[in-house]
């Protein structure tokens, strides 16, 4: 399946670090946010990608351009640096389509734009670009083909550090328990559609607004409930969270051994509507025309960057 990846957001709440570099671009450990996610997609044998292109989507394109593989890949170098031998590759199978979809476009809006390039594709994935997970993917998948529903959405607990209060009729307070212990659930943002989901989005649409709710009144929207490992990166100690794991024992590099991921119960959800969603950043500005394909770096490090296609 192709992968949607929703890459404009300005990052807003991590101003004073992502001020150079698009939301997706910002660094856990080597690499960025957005490379991971792809790398997790990849994983599971999803390596056909359309970027979602917004504020500075130069930077995405120029990383792509530019792509180091021996950043994140051992290799075996000799002959004074004449030879370089990959022991492993990340992306040489991978295939990129940068699509420049508006400066304040919405997430509907963004994805109506690149509808031309998932024609003849009868389901699709498709991310907000900023959040981890160790979620078995094929199961959402799978769930989502068994079922009539036109999208599915991954329903994850909140990760951040507030209690809940409830008070009794006289006022006094009742019980106080922790967020991440309710029976909550928020937008995950990982999703699976069916090519029918841009029949639901008009223009100016916000995704998980108008176009769900009327996924809801026809009982075509499907909810996936996943217990174990999600985190997004919204603020900076969000970043600083994952920044510790990715040092440690990253839950969500499922494709490497260090990872030692067992999947929780993953269950499924009648239709309904979502009970709460993250702050969805406003797509912020850039319209960038791509600069040429620049060969990667000295004769002496040949560089082997993924499939890309262009879109004006």
């Amino acid at each position: 399946m192709k992968v949607v990846l929703f890459c404009g957001g300005a990052g807003m709440r991590l101003r004073g670090y992502v001020d150079d570099v698009p939301k997706p671009m910002v660094q856990i450990g080597s690499r960025p946010i957005l490379w991971h996610l792809m790398k997790y997609y990849a994983h599971f044998g999803h390596k056909d990608f359309i970027l979602c292109l917004g504020h500075k989507g130069y930077a995405i394109k120029d990383y792509f351009l530019k792509y180091d593989e021996s950043i994140s890949n051992d290799f075996v170098w000799s002959r004074g640096g004449q030879k370089i031998d990959f022991i492993n590759r990340d992306s040489d199978d991978w295939t990129i389509t940068f699509v420049e979809t508006g400066l304040h476009a919405t997430i509907g809006e963004r994805l109506k734009a690149v509808q031309p390039y998932l024609r003849g594709e009868e389901y699709f994935l498709a991310n907000y670009g900023d959040g981890l997970s160790d979620l078995h993917l094929p199961t959402m998948i799978e769930e989502m083909q068994q079922s009539s529903a036109v999208g599915s959405l991954l329903l994850v607990q909140p990760t951040a550090s507030f209690d809940i209060v409830r008070t009794a009729p006289d006022g006094k307070i009742a019980e106080v328990s922790a967020l991440s212990h309710s029976d909550i659930w928020i937008n995950g943002g990982f999703f699976v559609f069916r090519n029918e989901i841009f029949d639901y989005i008009n223009p100016g649409d916000e995704l998980v607004r108008e176009p769900f709710a009327r996924l809801i009144q026809q009982q075509a929207l499907l909810a996936h409930k996943c217990t174990g490992f999600w985190q997004c990166m919204d603020t900076f100690k969000d970043k600083q969270r994952l920044e510790e794991l990715n040092d440690t024992n990253p839950p969500w590099k499922v494709w490497k051994d260090c990872a030692a991921v067992s999947y929780p119960a993953m269950t499924q959800v009648a239709p309904a509507i979502p009970q709460a969603a993250p702050v969805i950043p406003q797509m912020a500005p850039v319209i960038t025309q791509a600069a040429p394909v620049m060969p990667q770096g000295a004769p002496a490090m040949p560089q082997a960057a993924p499939t890309m296609t262009q879109v004006a």
